[in-house]
């Protein structure tokens, strides 16, 4: 969506824990970030582990599509 508005930088971010798979809190800034966030909010709420969003279909064409791409890329730290 990002890239159909001419925006070719960004941000998505998440922060979880290692031990359970919750996710703890996530930023999307930029455009329609409010759109792409509120699936991982959802999963916040409903402490799903972001192991059953990673292979999630959003659907197209939303930012909302990079966050299965997002959570594999999970790294610990």
């Amino acid at each position: 969506m990002g890239i159909e508005r001419g925006e070719t930088q960004g941000l998505m971010k998440v922060t979880a824990d290692a031990a359970t798979r919750q996710i703890l809190g996530t930023a999307i800034p930029g455009t329609e970030g409010d759109e792409a966030i509120h699936g991982l909010i959802n999963a916040i709420n409903a402490e799903t582990p972001f192991d059953a969003l990673e292979w999630s279909v959003p659907i197209h064409p939303t930012v909302s599509e990079l966050i299965p791409t997002l959570l594999r890329d999970l790294k610990a730290v």
